[in-house]
């Protein structure tokens, strides 16, 4: 398997790496070819490894109940997603704010320590903070147009990510950052990003794994979101060319991968060369 890479490098043995799962393993939560047996080949190594993802229908533990049932040997420990990076950000950043969330899916066990209001009560008593999870059938313009209206009298705007779209058995969706862009725009603020690209994402998966970021690997399939933004970060991008892989996306990116690999399967492959821990 080749790869491209930006430039020589000078780090030194890959000691951590961090994989974006939608897209990398699986794909509407159906195994890529090759992605399991690459993954039993990381644990078999000893390769310290931890699961990053902007999913927001589902919770760690679910989310671990899935892919452990399609074979990848993880568990809930294993996995950071932008929920629970929300909460964590949440609690330190505005401690017992009243916060409406939009989202599809129910992630509530994931965000504790968190206080939570509907749309009732948002209207009734106001919202501090409006917290926007993934897209689907409850971004609906009522919806989007209350949190409109919170965030134009003084709530701050939180979105868990701000991915323009992702890919699902039936081809590419429409996710957050589509109508974020838009909110952003209308009400003059720009959002507080929690999962990734924000940098504090990454380095809260490198905490948990010991790892410093010249020392780690991320691989995700959105050139931006995933790669780039964990190059910022100064961890190594490595690019696979499933899920939401454009190469038209790529080449209007803001940078260049360090590595562009064809699937998750390739990776082991590339750590080999790399040298890994």
């Amino acid at each position: 398997m080749e790869s491209t890479q930006r430039a020589p490098s000078e780090r030194g043995p890959v000691r951590a790496v961090l994989i974006d799962v939608d897209g990398v393993l699986t794909v509407s939560w159906k195994p890529l070819p090759g992605a399991v047996e690459a993954m039993e080949r990381l644990r078999a190594d000893g390769m310290p490894l931890a699961l990053v993802t902007n999913t927001t229908s589902k919770t760690r533990a679910v989310i671990a109940e899935r892919l452990a049932g399609a074979g990848f040997p993880v568990g809930a420990d294993d996995i950071l997603t932008a929920p629970a990076a929300t909460a964590a950000y949440l609690r330190d950043h505005h401690p017992g704010a009243r916060c409406l969330l939009i989202n599809t899916g129910d992630v509530t066990a994931d965000l504790d320590g968190v206080r939570l209001v509907d749309a009732v009560e948002a209207d009734a008593s106001g919202a501090d903070v409006v917290v926007l999870g993934g897209a689907g059938g409850d971004f609906t313009y009522q919806a989007l147009n209350q949190a409109f209206r919170h965030v134009q009298r003084g709530a701050r705007l939180v979105s868990m990510h701000r991915n323009l779209y992702w890919r699902t058995a039936e081809g590419l969706d429409l996710d957050t950052g589509a109508f974020l862009l838009g909110l952003e725009r209308a009400a003059r603020v720009e959002a507080e990003i929690t999962g990734k690209p924000s940098g504090a994402f990454f380095a809260a998966a490198l905490d948990r794994l010991g790892a410093d970021p010249a020392d780690a690997l991320m691989v995700g399939d959105d050139v931006e979101s995933d790669v780039l933004a964990a190059q910022r970060a100064g961890l190594t991008g490595v690019l696979v060319k499933t899920g939401k892989y454009l190469a038209e996306a790529v080449e209007a990116a803001d940078g260049t991968p360090d590595h562009v690999i064809d699937s998750f399967a390739g990776l082991p492959a590339l750590l080999d060369r790399l040298g890994g821990a």
